[in-house]
């Protein structure tokens, strides 16, 4: 009790309890901001505790602590405590603690126990239920096959004929052949000799009720035993095979005395697909019915069709309902399900290159750029320095790793190319030069890219400029909500130069970064999909698509669709030229093989077979018919809607019919885009025949028809269409720049536009006196008031500041003699042209009329 009492008798500070136990020393403790104490540490010897020492602490049995054993576990505690440096409450609320979070794992663990409990005895009641619905299904199928056997018995033995005396037996073909009796022969000669029933004897044996003998048994037996001929009658009496065309007959008979008899077969139903149209063809083979018997029910039912003439779902469902079957009706766009097949397992997919898209205004460097990190030059093959098609390429960096870049054209005409390097790619540098700034296409490229939801990385280029500003560049940048990181934003910047390659490896850098964020990856271990970049037809290639693997692996003797095209893949080139057997994510590559050029833009898939990809051709083709046909539609009514303003003489429109062929599908969409875009309600350029190729004589002869002239867009005419053209007066004008295609066609229809007519006013006049001239009519006497007057102006008269007429001056006399001009203060006549309701006192206004020659804006 003597520690007891000098712990609770220690006021002043705590005091170790044995001195030659303890050893005391100083430690420094270090705090943020450069704070620091001095701490005193006592170490203390453990102290031996007795045998009975952990008995002590446990309450006696009768459920209370006895004094000593108290003062024991008090004692252990303060020695476990000052070991641990806490004071003895802290020490037991960390053994409450401890033992709460013991108590809460054994409670959470006996809650698994219980989930998994009831998991299992969750799947276990699945496994019985689903193995009961198999019995029962299974069952359900065996009471349906002996239904079905039932029904067939029972129809067999409706069937059958009565087995009396009078009947005739039934034939068994598979039976040993017949042999003659003599017997049946006799019989047989007897009928012959009219020894047999009469048929009146027939028709009163079956008004009786009575089965007719029909000649007996003999004639039975003389039809079963097949034609008698010398030798079978002069032979012995062996067996003899029947005919084959006797056992034809025989069937056919029975076959026709079964269907026109009162008992038909019955029919099993089955379920028959039927798509929006359908032949009665291929109506009939999905019933297992024959042609002519659907024939003959459309006959019955008043319409008179064959067995290839297509006729409407509803239709077919009649006939199908008539026939005893189910129907299943199905879209026309079913045979597009499951063409991209079925998304990939997480275990699949392997990172595959970033695509990165090169966006901008036009001149800002776009395509210098990436000759810069191609260590090539693909500016200088681009005519007028502007790049006019999507250009893909696959760069490999000095690391190893790859990336696939897609240069767009920066010039306004070329947004649907941006749009479709938009949605194709997974990073887009957007190229502002820093000399030049934001202009209308970088903005047009900025929405492009966040319509797709692509990351944007800016390149702020020709930085190597004396006037270069990437500030201001920057700047302008936030008003279009593109806020880069030195700014607090997210999107990168980098400063580059393709001329001296200033910040190229940033560039390349910013890329990798973001496509680790990005975790770009793809299963090449599947059938390919993309996108189409870009189509042309070659000349000694035939139509080539440049297509983007998104996924899977493109290889040689694949069946691609690609929109309304299909064919299978010949040959794949890359854009250095180079053969490849197979063309993995994220590479571009140009496949030769398609039967035509499919539009930019259009997805790419590999299918199983030929059979498959016609026929999802085919409904495309079908679609975009139907679609063209409503637009054909809608603009009738616009022309029906155009030819009445033009009878109101509200509209007067001018139209110029072009022709339009390019070397690539974007371009001839580019020129025909902008053609519209340039016309107005009085003039437009409308492209009556827009396609990829050199120009034939068929287009020349389209073009002399409807009086267009024809624009090649980097393509040529052959010698047959030149020498056509200038036959027939043809003009062929060839443009390598789409700026100057635009202009020729601008200036044109400016030329159409008519003049504006604007009015200035030259003077007035007031009526002094009226005079009646024979042969001539009322001439005017006039003084000129203000300004003058010109013989042959406009002129307005004015009664009592109202207008009465407007029409032009005729005469204008000074004196006798006919003048040019009046001026102000002096006298003159005037006459009217058809107009002569002139009073003294009325003021004649005089004006001339100017036309303004226009143009388009």
């Amino acid at each position: 009790m003597s520690d007891t009492k000098d712990s609770g008798g220690n006021s002043g500070g705590r005091k170790p309890l044995t001195v030659s136990r303890k050893t005391s020393g100083t430690v420094n403790q270090r705090f943020s901001h450069g704070r620091s104490k001095q701490v005193v540490v006592e170490t203390k010897k453990r102290r031996t505790v007795g045998p009975g020492a952990g008995d002590a602490a446990q309450p006696a049995a009768g459920g209370a602590a006895t004094p000593k054993a108290e003062v024991s576990l008090e004692a252990k505690l303060k020695a476990i405590a000052a070991q641990r440096g806490i004071t003895v409450a802290e020490l037991i609320a960390q053994q409450k603690a401890l033992a709460e979070r013991k108590a809460q794992q054994d409670a959470r663990a006996k809650e698994i126990e219980r989930d998994k409990e009831a998991q299992d005895r969750l799947r276990t009641e699945q496994e019985r239920k689903i193995q009961e619905q198999k019995e029962r299904e299974e069952a359900e199928a065996r009471r349906k096959a002996e239904e079905e056997a039932r029904k067939v018995q029972e129809v067999a033995a409706k069937e059958r004929p009565d087995r009396s005396p009078k009947s005739r037996p039934k034939a068994d073909f598979s039976a040993a052949p017949p042999v003659i009796d003599p017997e049946a022969d006799e019989a047989a000669g007897r009928s012959k000799r009219g020894g047999g029933k009469s048929p009146r004897d027939d028709r009163a044996d079956r008004s009786r009720g009575e089965a007719p003998a029909r000649g007996g048994a003999s004639r039975d037996g003389e039809r079963r035993r097949g034609k008698l001929t010398i030798a079978s009658a002069l032979g012995d009496d062996a067996d003899r095979q029947r005919s084959l065309a006797s056992v034809k007959r025989a069937r056919e008979r029975e076959r026709e005395r079964r269907m026109g008899g009162t008992s038909e077969r019955d029919k099993v139903s089955i379920e028959v697909t039927l798509p929006e149209t359908i032949t009665l063809q291929d109506l009939a083979g999905r019933m297992n019915e024959r042609v002519a018997d659907v024939v003959k029910f459309m006959i019955k039912q008043g319409e008179m069709l064959r067995g290839n003439d297509i006729i409407d779902a509803d239709t077919a469902e009649l006939i199908a309902a008539e026939f005893g079957h189910t129907v299943k009706r199905v879209a026309e766009s079913d045979v597009e399900i499951g063409l991209e097949g079925v998304d990939d397992r997480e275990e699949e997919l392997l990172p595959r290159p970033p695509i990165v898209t090169i966006m901008g205004h036009v001149d800002h460097g776009k395509t210098s750029l990436l000759d810069a990190l191609r260590k090539t030059d693909v500016a200088s093959g681009e005519a007028g320095g502007i790049t006019q098609h999507i250009g893909a390429y696959q760069v490999q960096l000095k690391s190893g790793e790859r990336i696939t870049f897609l240069d767009t054209p920066g010039h306004a005409a070329f947004t649907a190319m941006r749009a479709r390097g938009a949605t194709a790619t997974d990073i887009a540098i957007l190229v502002v030069a820093a000399d030049d700034s934001v202009m209308p296409q970088t903005i047009e490229s900025i929405n492009h890219a966040k319509a797709a939801g692509v990351p944007i990385i800016v390149a702020v280029n020709k930085c190597d400029l004396h006037d270069a500003n990437p500030d201001k560049v920057l700047t302008d940048l936030l008003q279009h909500d593109v806020q880069v990181e030195s700014m607090g934003g997210e999107t990168q910047a980098v400063q580059v130069s393709a001329k001296t390659g200033l910040g190229l490896d940033e560039l390349t850098d910013a890329i990798s970064i973001q496509a680790e964020v990005l975790e770009l990856r793809a299963n090449p271990n599947r059938d390919a999909d993309g996108v189409v970049i870009e189509s042309q037809l070659d000349k000694g290639r035939g139509p080539v698509a440049t297509m983007l693997v998104k996924r899977g692996t493109l290889k040689r003797g694949d069946i691609v669709v690609a929109g309304t095209q299909w064919g299978k893949v010949r040959a794949l080139v890359d854009e250095r030229g180079q053969q490849l057997q197979d063309a993995g994510p994220s590479l571009p590559v140009e496949v030769l093989g398609l039967d035509g050029a499919p539009d930019p833009g259009e997805a790419f898939v590999v299918v199983d077979t030929e059979a498959r990809a016609r026929e999802i051709t085919d409904y495309r083709i079908r679609s975009k018919r139907q679609v063209a046909g409503k637009a054909g539609a809608a603009a009738r009514a616009s022309l029906d809607q155009l030819l009445t303003k033009l009878k109101d003489g509200s509209v007067e429109t001018s139209e110029l019919p072009v022709v339009v062929k390019g070397d690539v599908q974007g371009s001839v969409e580019a020129i025909s885009q902008s053609l519209d875009k340039i016309s107005t309600e009085e003039v437009r350029a409308r492209v009556i025949h827009g396609a990829v190729g050199g120009i034939s004589e068929s287009d020349v002869l389209l073009a002399k028809s409807s009086g267009a002239p024809i624009f090649a867009f980097n393509v040529r005419a052959n010698k047959q269409a030149r020498d056509l053209a200038e036959k027939e007066g043809v003009e062929i004008r060839y443009y390598s720049v789409i700026y100057d295609l635009i202009d020729d066609v601008k200036a044109t229809l400016s030329g159409m536009l008519a003049p504006e007519k604007r009015e200035t006013f030259i003077g007035y006049a007031e009526i002094l006196e009226v005079f009646n001239i024979t042969k001539v009519g009322k001439v005017a006497g006039c003084r000129i008031t203000e300004g003058k007057v010109l013989r042959g102006c406009g002129v307005r008269l004015l009664r009592d500041d109202v207008v009465i007429h407007e029409g032009k001056l005729k005469t204008l006399k000074r004196f006798k003699d006919e003048v040019n001009e009046v001026s102000s203060g002096m006298e003159c006549g005037m006459a009217f042209e058809r107009y002569e309701d002139i009073r003294q006192g009325d003021k004649i206004e005089c004006f001339q009329v100017e036309e303004i020659a226009r143009t388009l804006d």
